[in-house]
């Protein structure tokens, strides 16, 4: 039973996000360690109904990891549609949330609209507060060198000091992108960029991240998610992103249909291409039909990667031509090693 309210639309308004790197690069990403400095949007919520309240509007459960723990998910809008994504770190005070810059003046008139004064306020940290995203399999060592002690576990949030200011370190969670988040005041994080990269860290940019999370085949605001998107479109099950036993959240009705009733009609995947050639626009083609789009591209010396949002009928393995140029689907994530793909 499909169950999806954009019936047969693939169409992608945005274009892909390019990211022109080589092999040694995607090497690191699996066994070295890089670590990104990143201004995203940051917003605190705190007061006595902080928990409860983001409880009844993200797609996760941030009641019962309880404090200390980081959590995925999205705000949706009531017929089940994407807002926003974000990370929520959760202490003993509240919650710190982590998103995408160009979401934060949406985000701040969602929360001022939503939560009641009495019971938790939003204050934004964008201005004063920064993050450090951390990839690869040294990250821990690198961690460690740096004067963090022992990384976080996976999905576990907790404060770490660095020249007399709190910091809040996270592992990330088990099918994330990146292995460790910083997040604090500016100069802090700056500190702690460069304490890791005395500790051997690959200070990185934002291709860094947006590989990282290409191979991981994780969605992002704007290229994966568009306006119209419905969580299991983008792998939310897949990735942690959504829960199915945590109660009522704006948009779960139309998200709870889809998983028990029926299923998505498009589904994010990811393309390997086969040669060289120009590219002829980005849609994805089954013979001679448009079946999906590419969102998100990698080239690298040696081959082209890819994300697609897809019509689902199209399996793993099967041949299209994607931007005009032979390709092969695949099932995400790509494989950890980086010459199997």
């Amino acid at each position: 039973m499909a169950d999806n309210a954009k019936g047969d639309e693939v169409k992608q308004e945005s274009p892909p996000i390019l990211v022109e790197t080589n092999e040694a690069t995607i090497a690191r990403m699996h066994r070295g360690a890089t670590v990104v400095p990143d201004t995203p949007a940051i917003l605190r919520i705190e007061g006595p109904g902080a928990v409860s309240c983001l409880q009844g509007l993200l797609t996760n459960d941030v009641d019962t990891p309880g404090p200390g723990s980081l959590v995925y998910g999205a705000l949706l809008t009531p017929k089940g549609m994407i807002i926003l994504d974000l990370w929520a770190l959760r202490d003993a005070e509240g919650l710190t949330l982590v998103l995408p810059l160009d979401a934060r003046t949406t985000a701040l008139d969602l929360f001022r609209r939503t939560l009641p004064p009495r019971l938790a306020t939003c204050t934004d940290r964008s201005e004063a507060w920064s993050a450090a995203w951390l990839l690869g399999g040294r990250t821990g060592e690198a961690l460690a060198t740096a004067g963090f002690g022992p990384a976080p576990t996976a999905g576990q949030a907790v404060i770490r000091t660095l020249d007399d200011t709190p910091l809040q370190v996270a592992g990330g969670t088990e099918p994330s992108w990146f292995r460790a988040v910083i997040v604090g005041p500016n100069e802090a994080v700056a500190s702690a960029v460069r304490n890791l990269s005395a500790a051997g860290a690959i200070e990185g940019d934002g291709d860094d991240s947006h590989l990282a999370r290409v191979l991981a085949g994780w969605p992002a605001l704007g290229a994966e998610i568009g306006e119209k998107t419905l969580p299991q479109e983008v792998r939310f099950d897949e990735i942690g992103g959504v829960s199915y036993t945590k109660g009522c959240y704006t948009g779960q009705e139309t998200v709870a249909r889809v998983h028990f009733r029926g299923h998505p009609n498009r589904a994010l995947r990811g393309l390997v291409w086969s040669g060289d050639g120009e590219w002829s626009g980005t849609a994805v083609r089954r013979g001679d039909k448009d079946v999906g789009q590419v969102t998100s591209v990698v080239v690298t010396n040696a081959r082209r990667l890819g994300l697609a949002v897809i019509r689902r009928e199209v399996e793993p393995d099967e041949a299209v031509a994607a931007g005009g140029l032979p390709a092969v689907v695949i099932a995400l994530p790509f494989p950890p090693d980086p010459q199997s793909a």
